[in-house]
């Protein structure tokens, strides 16, 4: 089955007309961004335009799902039921664009302290493109059958939105999806999508490491047990587990990103403490890698003789693996509207996802793909110069910002994707 093309052309036919809104919505939310768990007005303004979506009157709307998480169900038929799922918060980054609607915004962090808040990962633009699919799907019901559920989520950024979701009731305040998109804007060409089965995103496990010790003076380490060395004898042995212990034909990373401890030169604290990141692409592989750090800290401990260290887990995200079957129906889709030459495979990548936590509350199969944000002639001409990763900003940098016409790439295949399901000439 593929989408109905005559539906689509129809659909997409409002594009024109709704785009000075939809570019206008996305000024103001990027001008307007807010951090993990805060993004209380962001969510006020995705409920006002869904209530304000002409045709959608009968849609069934709820907010404060897991805090600021949003839904519309909108029911046009019982079968199937689709689900698309936008991301809604910011990153602590001092935007540096120069854009004129550029984000000036503040926040506070979970320590208390002021922050400089921006949409540096691009989920305002995630946020926007969801609503003008909604909106144009819904002013034309008569092209689709089926349930349509928009799915706006707060955290990912922070790893516990999609979570936070599931644990307030999500299955029970929605119909059980048949199958649940998602997509992200990238580095990449403006007007292009990026598209792949299987996995495509890493599984991510953060762990919090508490090492004890037995202070003292620093001119008598003798009566010490050093927590700054067992420390360094931690960090450097924790790189063996890769080289040493995973298949070369496997992919693992370990990656320490905070080593702390002591207060002064002369002084040997009684603790320190290690935080680092674990991404992996398979099960096995997470699970030896996981039991080897494990393994690590405790036997160096050991060797330096001293107490059992804390080791405990700060957030753990699935792998993002996308449906084969699924995948293939979106893809041939995107192929028919967007062209072989715009529809490109999507490398994976070991950043990480929490959204197939939502799918897999329902058991619910799913597509995640990508579109570029860039400048389409400079992104070519770099990529073919193999100079696209410096040239180009990525997400989470001060500096990422999609180009305004990448919007409407995102409206369009959010909309295909949507009826590749729900579109009339289903099979």
């Amino acid at each position: 089955m593929t989408a109905d093309r005559q539906a689509v052309t129809q659909v997409l036919s409002g594009l024109a007309e709704i785009r000075p809104w939809y570019q206008d919505l996305y000024r103001h939310l990027h001008a307007n961004p807010e951090l993990s768990m805060a993004e209380y007005a962001t969510a006020e303004r995705i409920a006002t335009e869904l209530r304000n979506t002409p045709g959608a009157d009968d849609a069934e709307i709820t907010t404060g799902i897991g805090n600021t998480g949003v839904t519309a169900v909108l029911r046009n038929g019982d079968e199937p039921c689709v689900l698309i799922r936008a991301d809604m918060d910011a990153l602590p980054v001092r935007e540096a664009t120069g854009l004129g609607y550029a984000s000036t915004a503040t926040g506070t962090s979970p320590d208390g302290s002021s922050v400089p808040v921006m949409h540096a990962c691009g989920h305002d633009s995630h946020v926007t493109c969801q609503l003008a699919a909604y909106r144009l799907l819904a002013a034309h019901r008569d092209t689709w059958s089926g349930t349509l559920i928009a799915l706006f989520q707060p955290a990912e950024e922070a790893f516990d939105g999609a979570q936070t979701m599931a644990d307030d009731n999500l299955a029970d305040r929605i119909p059980k999806p048949d199958v649940a998109l998602a997509q992200h804007v990238l580095p990449g060409a403006a007007g292009t999508v990026m598209i792949s089965p299987g996995p495509i995103m890493a599984a991510c496990d953060d762990m919090f490491i508490t090492v004890h010790g037995k202070g003292g003076h620093g001119s008598a380490p003798h009566e010490t047990v050093d927590p700054v060395v067992l420390t360094a004898a931690i960090v450097m042995r924790l790189q063996t587990i890769v080289s040493r212990e995973v298949d070369p034909n496997d992919v693992a990373v370990i990656t320490v990103g905070r080593m702390e401890a002591g207060t002064k030169n002369n002084i040997i604290p009684d603790t320190a403490e290690i935080e680092l990141t674990v991404r992996t692409y398979d099960e096995r592989v997470r699970t030896r890698t996981l039991d080897a750090i494990h393994r690590v800290v405790r036997a160096e401990a050991l060797a330096s003789g001293a107490p059992e260290p804390e080791i405990r887990f700060l957030s753990r995200l699935p792998l993002t693996t996308n449906d084969p079957a699924v995948t293939e129906q979106v893809r041939q889709a995107f192929t028919a509207h967007f062209g072989e030459d715009r529809t490109r495979p999507k490398e994976r990548e070991a950043g990480s996802e929490d959204f197939g936590i939502i799918p897999d509350l329902f058991g619910t199969p799913y597509c995640y793909w990508c579109f570029g944000a860039h400048d389409p002639a400079g992104w070519y001409a770099a990529e073919a110069a193999g100079t696209a990763g410096s040239d180009f900003p990525d997400c989470h940098s001060p500096y990422f910002a999609p180009l305004l016409d990448a919007l409407d790439t995102g409206v369009e295949a959010m909309v295909v994707a949507a009826l590749a399901w729900l579109g009339t000439d289903r099979a």
